[in-house]
């Protein structure tokens, strides 16, 4: 049976189109907002070593600091994007960055490992932010800006990302580690206030209850599954915790689908996600989430290893947080390039032409990885197809979902994206522990190990390619910015869904839908 879900409309008088803000201030906002949550992902890194002692407490237990942000942000993602769509983006947004903010002040005034895990948690609520953001573009910006807003949207995880590294290690070394909680708390403050006053209300958002069965179901067995990938190497990858937690959240995500197709309003729409468009984009994501993992942890790997092994660089956090900045810049520099691309020859063909380079650049790494120059060069190759890979995937699935689903969807995409840097995490744990060696009684990775890291990068950024050749039969993607009344017009089946950071540091591995007859029902929002 074909569900409908109901679409409420702003009247025309109060609709955000009759009061667009600026574009500049809008892509500004929205652009510091994803550079915020990205930041707080790093920020933390240069500390982690210490902070055992700093906490009194284990290096293991230390290790949740970055484990429990990466679970908050899979379980957050699923629940925010599809509120995004039911009360509207801009509201999300700031119960994200408030509750963003909570966790920063909540950590930044700890003691204890208790509550700054917990502070820690509640900041990856703020992941959820990206693709809300990114579904905020759909609604505030022309057509042929959506590209270059969706774009600056998906460089600010690696630009703050980027950042975090250096700054980091410059606040740590001049002031206390609670300060690097109150920079974020401070930042976070600003966008929280910024937000409501930029971006106006969303023009439609769906009706019906929430799915709470299925958000507890999808949570629960993403904690696990994730749990599994992040712990595997510490607990043991045949051990019965890590297998049990795997496999029954493996359990559990099987069982969510079928439940999705019972319930009237769902979590996650499994009849738009297996549309041919959606769901090849999609599975592209998680080839391109696992082939980009490679490149932060090789190149930090090459960077920091002692020059005892022979092709190790030797620089410390700080410096290896200035020379891996220049390929987050890269993302911000080809935001207006990737949008300019995806214009000109569609986010299908840019899709493929960003995955194709992402594959050659890290065969060209095999062979070129002695020198810094090299390294940073590299780096930045990869850098360039994997911005325009992130800024071609949104559009694509833009173009493919109704508009009342656009936060949903795009949810869905960036946590398949992080689940496949997760299953990166895992891979390269193996690869890299297969391959080491004893130097001076300590074990490092040899370069044949990251070396066969780059081919299997490689291999996945193939096969994306291949996933992605088909998305040229399908629907045109170049524009996809729809008014409230033309989603009026529109069909729109039920939403559908889901994102997460990737492991941080090499420590811790671990179109529019087309017209029908029917047109549905329409409220207004008071």
């Amino acid at each position: 049976m074909n569900r409908r879900t109901p679409v409420r409309q702003l009247p025309p008088a109060t609709a955000p189109a009759a009061r667009r803000r600026p574009m500049g201030l809008v892509l500004a906002t929205l652009s510091l907002c994803g550079t915020v949550t990205a930041l707080q992902q790093t920020l933390i890194i240069p500390v982690l070593p210490d902070l055992p002692e700093l906490l009194d407490t284990s290096a293991s237990n230390a290790s949740w600091l970055v484990t429990a942000t990466l679970l908050a942000g899979a379980v957050a993602t699923p629940v925010v994007t599809r509120l995004a769509d039911m009360f509207g983006k801009r509201l999300l947004m700031s119960v994200c960055l408030a509750v963003m903010v909570s966790g920063s002040l909540l950590a930044a005034m700890s003691h204890s490992l208790g509550p700054v895990v917990a502070g820690r948690a509640m900041q990856g609520v703020g992941l959820a932010l990206i693709p809300v953001g990114i579904a905020v573009m759909r609604d505030e910006l022309s057509s042929e800006r959506v590209p270059l807003g969706v774009a600056l949207m998906s460089a600010t995880l690696a630009i703050g990302a980027g950042a975090g590294l250096p700054l980091s290690g410059l606040i740590a070394e001049h002031f206390d580690w609670h300060a690097l909680f109150w920079v974020t708390a401070v930042a976070g403050a600003l966008m929280l206030l910024a937000v409501p006053l930029v971006l106006s209300q969303s023009p439609t958002r769906t009706r019906g209850r929430f799915d709470f069965r299925g958000a507890l179901v999808l949570s629960t067995g993403l904690t696990a599954v994730l749990l599994a990938l992040s712990k595997g190497a510490e607990w043991g990858w045949a051990s019965a915790l890590t297998l049990g937690a795997g496999l029954g959240g493996a359990v559990l995500l099987v069982s969510f689908v079928p439940l999705q197709l019972r319930v009237p309003n769902p979590l996650v729409d499994v009849r738009i996600a297996r549309r041919p468009a959606v769901l090849l984009v999609n599975i592209t994501a998680v080839l391109l989430g696992f082939g980009m993992f490679a490149n932060l942890l090789v190149t930090t790997q090459l960077l920091q290893l002692p020059t005892s092994t022979g092709f190790g660089l030797g620089l410390d956090v700080i410096s290896t947080g200035v020379w891996m900045a220049p390929s987050a810049l890269v993302f911000g520099a080809m935001a207006p390039i990737s949008a300019t691309v995806i214009n000109r020859i569609g986010a299908q063909a840019t899709l493929l032409i960003g995955a194709g380079s992402m594959a050659a650049s890290y065969v060209v790494r095999v062979f070129f990885s002695a020198e810094l120059w090299q390294v940073v060069s590299g780096s930045m190759l990869v850098s360039v197809g994997t911005s325009l890979t992130y800024a071609a995937m949104p559009i694509l699935i833009m173009s493919a979902v109704p508009v009342t689903g656009t936060a949903s969807a795009n949810g869905l995409n960036t946590l398949l994206r992080s689940f496949g840097t997760s299953l990166s995490s895992a891979a390269i744990a193996a690869v890299v522990t297969m391959g080491s060696t004893l130097i001076a009684g300590a074990s490092f990775p040899t370069f044949g190990a990251l070396s066969s890291v780059f081919w299997m990068a490689a291999g996945a950024c193939l096969l994306a390619t291949a996933v992605a050749v088909p998305l040229f039969r399908l629907a045109p993607s170049r524009h996809v910015h729809i008014t409230a009344a033309e989603a009026l017009a529109a069909e729109t089946e039920v939403d559908f869904m889901p994102t997460v950071a990737p492991p941080p540091a090499s420590g811790l591995l671990g179109g529019p839908a087309s017209p029908r007859a029917a047109v549905p029902e329409a409220t207004t929002v008071r």
